[in-house]
């Protein structure tokens, strides 16, 4: 389950979706994951991290089902 944001819609109609997500698992805390949707295909630099990465936090709770391929 995910949250939603709308725009120019009724919000009494509005609610959670189940919703996908694939990408690079780089944070999996003990309530929540951070994942990767979009990163510099190059090596990491000397200060480390992508300042340039799409992703998502996600909490745990919200989850269904987290797989590997």
């Amino acid at each position: 389950m995910d949250h939603v944001m709308f725009s120019r819609s009724d919000p009494n109609v509005v609610s959670p979706q189940i919703r996908e997500r694939r990408g690079w698992l780089v944070y999996n805390g003990p309530d929540h994951v951070t994942i990767v949707s979009d990163r510099d295909s190059g090596p990491p630099t000397l200060r480390g991290g992508d300042a340039k990465a799409d992703g998502l936090v996600v909490l745990k709770a919200c989850i269904l089902e987290l797989k590997a391929d």
